[in-house]
């Protein structure tokens, strides 16, 4: 009797903690509209730290265009003084530094993203591609011959 007792109230609690634990449909519903509500919040964030990043990164890589510019006008100024042929040679290797940079320049400003996937392979690539170029620009050398 005791036994029968005993389990009778074990069942009856086992099954009291499964009736107060389950949650009802309303409950479940607005925990439902609950996550998704975070989920749009936590999405719009990251939608706003991506155009940050993206409006950043363009700001930083125009200023360094900017700077390559400059550099490729003084490299100009520089080759005024040079014999013909070395002149010649000089003008085209600035030249294809001028084209290069123009290029990263409208690369840039043609650049549109729908997903920060895209952005961040256009962002390795571009930033490759400028550390070349700045390299390139760097080692340029215009000897210092002012002989025609």
């Amino acid at each position: 009797m005791k036994k029968s007792i005993t389990m009778s109230l074990v069942s009856m609690m086992m099954a009291s903690s499964v009736l107060f634990s389950c949650s009802t449909p309303s409950e479940k519903m607005e925990q439902a509209e609950e996550n998704v509500e975070d989920s749009k919040k936590e999405l719009k964030e990251e939608k706003a730290a991506y155009k940050e990043d993206m409006k950043e990164y363009r700001k930083n890589a125009e200023m360094r265009i900017s700077e390559n510019e400059k550099n490729i006008a003084e490299f100009n100024q520089r080759i005024k003084n040079q014999k013909a042929d070395a002149k010649k040679d000089y003008e085209q290797k600035i030249a294809d530094l001028n084209q290069k940079n123009t290029d990263m320049k409208m690369r840039l400003a043609d650049f549109k993203s729908d997903n920060q996937s895209n952005w961040e392979t256009f962002k390795t690539d571009f930033n490759r591609e400028m550390d070349e170029l700045g390299n390139s620009i760097s080692n340029f050398n215009v000897k210092d011959d002012k002989k025609n």
